[in-house]
């Protein structure tokens, strides 16, 4: 899927919106005052004055129009992605949203403890346009990276009442037994990353969208390997960005509410165990899953932790000492 953007002034701007009318959308963006789809292009103009290409022939159509270009950011052109699959890493694919996105009508969708040995992979969507914008600035809606736990729950409960979302949970059983099976983690948060965007896609279908985002974990060759026989087509562009929530909001809401869920249950699980179970994946978790394996057996991390983690091994042998 190709896109360009061009800027260009209010007469170029009435111009292209003239030439299109015959191909006009009658569903109009936030912010737009055009739309039209061909059949390999969608265009669609801003009052902002810029105008997104998307789709095969965007590079084409974006030709016959001239204006100026919007180039990649240099973040994006400084380094190519050497196949690692680290958010920390920078992008440069086909695949990253457009300089507009800001004004588009977006899912995007995050995903919570892949990093902590115990407790459970959440993933989260959320749909949001321009028209809540001042709704989420007003809950404090940013980055859940930046904000405490007690400040995700009080975030996260107005959230759910407020937006269109979707939440998924992979418990640590299944979680194990899909690694048993031979699927690797990154192929599971693909695979929820697109369940949880087609569920909330289910339940917006009159509402205007624009595009998927994701909190980019992995190339999107690679999220799209991952999925296989799996992958589903979407009726709208996908977009991966690294750090997605400094982009759009709706990766930012559905952190938060990622990660809410993820505390839930790491509150529910650490009752059932008698312990508080702790986050993250350092010596004091290895110290924490000892103390559990000589409470309750170490069959019971299948339960509550991921197996495949170096943590287990640790806790296995401290609990011996």
């Amino acid at each position: 899927m190709g896109q360009t953007v061009l800027q260009v002034n209010s007469a170029l701007m009435e111009k292209m919106k003239n030439a299109y009318i015959k191909d006009a959308d009658a569903t109009l963006p936030p912010g737009s005052v055009f739309r039209a789809k061909r059949q390999d292009c969608t265009i669609t103009g801003y009052r902002s004055g810029k105008v997104l290409f998307q789709g095969k022939s965007a590079e084409q159509e974006a030709q016959k129009w001239g204006g100026q270009k919007e180039g990649p950011s240099p973040a994006s052109t400084s380094k190519k992605w050497k196949g690692s699959t680290s958010k920390k890493s920078v992008e440069s694919h086909d695949f990253l949203p457009p300089n507009t996105i800001e004004e588009l009508a977006i899912i995007g969708s995050d995903e919570v403890g892949t990093g902590d040995f115990f407790g459970p992979m959440t993933v989260a969507a959320c749909y949001v346009s321009p028209a809540h914008y001042a709704t989420l600035k007003k809950l404090g809606v940013r980055d859940s990276k930046n904000l405490t736990d007690t400040q995700i729950s009080a975030i996260a409960k107005s959230l759910i009442n407020e937006m269109a979302y979707s939440l998924l949970i992979l418990p640590n059983e299944k979680y194990n037994q899909l690694r048993e099976q031979g699927m690797t983690q990154i192929g599971m948060k693909a695979l929820l990353h697109q369940q949880a965007q087609l569920k909330l896609r289910d339940k917006i279908t009159e509402a205007p969208l624009d595009g998927y985002l994701v909190d980019q974990f992995a190339t999107p060759d690679l999220y799209f390997k991952s999925l296989k026989e799996k992958r589903r087509p979407l009726d709208r562009p996908i977009y991966f960005k690294t750090k997605g929530e400094s982009v759009h909001l709706s990766v930012a809401a559905a952190s938060i509410i990622a990660r809410y869920a993820f505390i839930k249950e790491m509150d529910k699980l650490s009752e059932e165990c008698g312990m508080t179970l702790p986050k993250g994946a350092g010596a004091h978790v290895d110290e924490a899953g000892a103390r559990l394996i000589k409470l309750k057996g170490e069959d019971y991390l299948s339960k509550v932790a991921k197996l495949h983690f170096s943590n287990a091994d640790r806790a296995r042998a401290l609990a011996k000492r």
